[in-house]
């Protein structure tokens, strides 16, 4: 009876455990977060950065920031980073965003000449922000030199975070 007792009671616990583990892996959403950084004594500067899993489990930070900021255009970039040795990026190709109402943008790539490393994309969005709803998720379709696409489903409250940083860098 208190080995029945014993093997139950640690069969239950197996399983409390596994769900807790579960449910704690699984339900956290994704929210990007707006940092801060010093371009220069006394010049505060803002970008967004998220890490985001594609449809295969893998991470990439997803960064966005302005990349000139002397400029008085606009000049907002979206980068991309993979783990090293997991993709690599077609730099030729622009990226396509697609948004919930099934509108697609081409994004241009900023490392078609120049690309640092093969996992790293960097891509212009000044033309694209201003397109995109506040409210909506949206879809982006990373070129892969294999010729494929990766997809990274960039979440709601990402896009508006994205929003709200191109109004305070005006």
């Amino acid at each position: 009876m208190k080995r029945k007792f014993q093997q139950y009671f640690w069969r239950c616990a197996l399983v409390v455990f596994l769900a807790l583990t579960v449910c704690g892996w699984s339900v956290q959403p994704v929210q990007a977060m707006l940092r801060q950084h010093h371009d220069s004594p006394d010049v505060l500067r803002y970008h967004s950065q998220v890490s985001i899993k594609d449809e295969k489990g893998y991470a990439w930070q997803v960064l966005l920031f302005k990349q000139n900021y002397s400029s008085p255009v606009k000049d907002l970039r979206l980068r991309l980073v993979a783990f090293p040795g997991v993709v690599e990026i077609a730099h030729t190709q622009p990226l396509l965003i697609e948004t919930a109402a099934g509108k697609l943008l081409n994004a241009s790539d900023a490392y078609a000449l120049t690309a640092p490393v093969p996992n790293v994309g960097e891509y212009n969005l000044t033309d694209i922000l201003p397109k995109l709803p506040t409210t909506d998720a949206l879809k982006v379709y990373v070129p892969l030199s294999s010729g494929q696409q990766l997809v990274l489903n960039i979440s709601n409250t990402v896009v508006t975070e994205w929003q709200w940083l191109v109004t305070e860098i005006e």
